[in-house]
């Protein structure tokens, strides 16, 4: 249900639910997340899942497929060495397994998982001796995604919208102390526990330190979601922890206004929107925002890197004392994007464009000239 705009009471935009004296790591106390609801498992069953009861390594018993995704699927299991306790685990698919770079990325999130500890991340189970197929094993979480939360109510009141983003950035912190950043953040990749934590998964597209691997790739399902990808991953560009920043500054605006910044059903083109032009004016979709909210999350969506907020912590500590925030006048600036590829900005993605083009235009001149030899 996506209800229409609301009309909040001045007194619920002045509560201190995102106070600076609440718990960082606590979600507790919002009524967007009272009955949490029950988590959907999306998609048909693939061929190579396996089935309720089989007891995979000597050591997991599955238990029931709880997620699929375009790499692998995600199952609940009694880990028998451990009283039958639930895990999640997730399953490399049978084709990803034979794709080097894309079995090296699986590998990869079970290492950078692995090394990382925090109250907002998953916690990874070691899984010693040889195993049968590729998989991972974790802390099984019993709750569900942000992004059902979202589909039940949206947009949330901007308190509560406002202190989910700073529990996300709290989160993020031993990531970035780390020089880890995650680079997929988006609300399907966000879980709030039933005690009402917050654990951030799949770190599937996490890098270790500022990365040069740009992420054309991930205008697939297969690599990521461009309506959250950063201006530089759509660019090739170099990414910092800024990138992160971007992709919580989506979120925050998706939680506000109940629209992603940049809507299109073309991910090309909504990739080529962030790059060449700034989103909607938040409180032109959403008039209950105040301005103070509305320009803390434009910060965080500028195009360029350096006029964002340098890092998490920074960008919290406003999240957490809207009412000390400096409005500049961010929204009354905004440039509206461009719809058409540019060469210049977007070099790779006109380029692969192009070459599709010139491709298609081949075929069609050789089937021509079969047709009238």
């Amino acid at each position: 249900m996506h209800p229409g705009l609301p009309t909040f009471p001045a007194a619920d935009l002045a509560r201190p639910v995102a106070g600076a004296h609440a718990d960082p790591r606590s979600l507790a106390g919002l009524a967007c997340l009272e009955h949490l609801p029950k988590e959907e498992v999306l998609g048909s069953p693939l061929e190579d899942e396996m089935p309720p009861g089989l007891l995979l390594d000597g050591r997991f018993r599955i238990a029931e497929t709880i997620g699929r995704s375009a790499m692998a699927t995600i199952y609940r299991a009694g880990d028998e060495a451990v009283d039958g306790s639930s895990v999640a685990l997730k399953v490399s698919l049978r084709r990803i397994e034979s794709d080097p770079m894309l079995h090296g990325r699986f590998e990869r999130e079970a290492r950078i998982g692995a090394s990382l500890r925090g109250p907002g991340l998953l916690r990874f189970i070691e899984t010693p001796g040889r195993k049968s197929r590729p998989y991972i094993a974790m802390e099984y979480v019993d709750g569900c995604t942000l992004s059902s939360v979202l589909h039940r109510t949206r947009p949330l009141p901007e308190a509560e919208a406002l202190r989910i983003a700073s529990v996300i950035c709290e989160a993020l912190k031993p990531l970035h102390e780390r020089g880890v950043l995650h680079r997929d953040l988006k609300p399907g990749n966000i879980m709030v526990r039933r005690d009402l934590t917050l654990a951030l998964i799949d770190y599937g597209l996490a890098s270790e330190g500022a990365s040069d691997d740009g992420m054309l790739a991930s205008l697939t399902p297969v690599l990521g979601t461009p309506e959250y990808m950063a201006p530089e991953q759509v660019r090739n560009a170099r990414n910092d922890a800024r990138t992160d920043v971007y992709s919580v500054g989506v979120i925050l605006y998706q939680m506000l206004t109940g629209s992603l910044p940049f809507e299109s059903g073309d991910p090309w083109l909504s990739a080529q929107m962030r790059v060449t032009g700034d989103p909607a004016a938040p409180r032109s979709i959403n008039p209950a925002i105040t301005p103070e909210a509305e320009e803390i999350v434009l910060r965080a969506l500028r195009r360029d890197p350096g006029e964002r907020y340098a890092s998490v912590a920074s960008f919290q500590s406003e999240l957490d004392a809207p009412g000390l925030v400096e409005v500049s006048g961010l929204s009354s600036r905004l440039v509206a994007p461009r719809t058409r590829l540019s060469i210049q900005g977007t070099p790779l993605l006109a380029g692969i464009v192009m070459g599709m083009g010139t491709l298609a235009a081949l075929v069609l001149l050789f089937l021509f000239l079969a047709r009238h030899r």
